[in-house]
């Protein structure tokens, strides 16, 4: 199995146990009311002060949401652009989405690979978006893809906004890491029953079981010089060095990739 099958797998198991904790964990108890509030919430918190910022008005719009999940932020990108690309590596996210959001017409909604976009076209985009997916690559090399990737769906001139993780220490304590040591050792043998057991047992979450799941933290020095080599320009960040970091930017009028 490759590393993006076993991510696809991992998110198809999240999406049918629980989809709404599984894309945003700091609660438990969301229904679809407040799930989708608070994706109106991050919007407003998160993306609009970069369009003022950058002088962008979304009303005759296109754009690009990388990893869409079931729809929370999406509904409120739909509202806000003329057209949204909602992609996605799990199925069952997207059909969730698509049942909550039936209403809008101007969603295409794209079933992603986990390495590219090769469902959006090049230079399609004036907008393209990620938040709390970076975090969850489990290679370097997945997420350069990715960035990447970001700038070539864009127009020239068309704005990005992305987060990553670029903390340079690692979130968990030690006793954390070494029990997340012992599950993941399980996991690579192929024990993936004894792991989650084990996981339980340590009352660590077992949906968290397997590397596709815990992510690579990268650094900002780096994510500066990928995006400049594809193409960025105007480049902004913010929290570099800690696992909420921010960068946007333009994509130049050069191709850069």
């Amino acid at each position: 199995m490759t590393v993006t099958d076993a991510m696809k797998r991992d998110w198809e198991e999240r999406a049918r146990k629980n989809a709404f904790h599984y894309i945003a964990s700091w609660r438990k108890d969301w229904d679809p009311s407040s799930f989708f509030d608070s994706g109106e919430e991050d919007y407003h918190r998160l993306v609009t002060p970069v369009l003022t910022a950058m002088n962008f008005s979304p009303r005759d719009k296109s754009m690009v949401e990388v990893g869409c999940g079931a729809g929370r932020m999406t509904r409120v990108f739909a509202r806000e652009f003329a057209h949204v690309d909602a992609l996605d590596i799990s199925a069952e996210m997207q059909r969730q989405a698509k049942e909550y959001l039936r209403e809008f017409q101007n969603i295409r909604w794209v079933l992603a690979d986990g390495a590219t976009l090769c469902g959006v076209t090049d230079a399609s985009a004036d907008f393209t978006f990620s938040y709390l997916v970076l975090q969850h690559l489990p290679s370097q090399a997945l997420a350069t893809e990715l960035l990447r990737e970001i700038l070539r769906t864009l127009k020239p001139g068309g704005l990005f906004l992305l987060q990553y993780n670029g903390a340079r220490k690692p979130s968990m304590n030690w006793r954390g890491r070494a029990a997340w040591g012992v599950v993941n050792r399980l996991w690579s043998a192929g024990l993936h029953r004894a792991a989650r057991a084990t996981a339980s047992a340590m009352h660590l979450d077992p949906e968290m079981v397997g590397s596709s799941w815990h992510g690579i933290s990268l650094d900002s020095a780096d994510v500066r010089l990928i995006l400049e080599s594809a193409g960025g320009q105007s480049l902004h960040f913010s929290g570099e060095t800690t696992p909420m970091a921010w960068c946007w930017g333009l994509r130049g009028a050069g191709d850069g990739l």
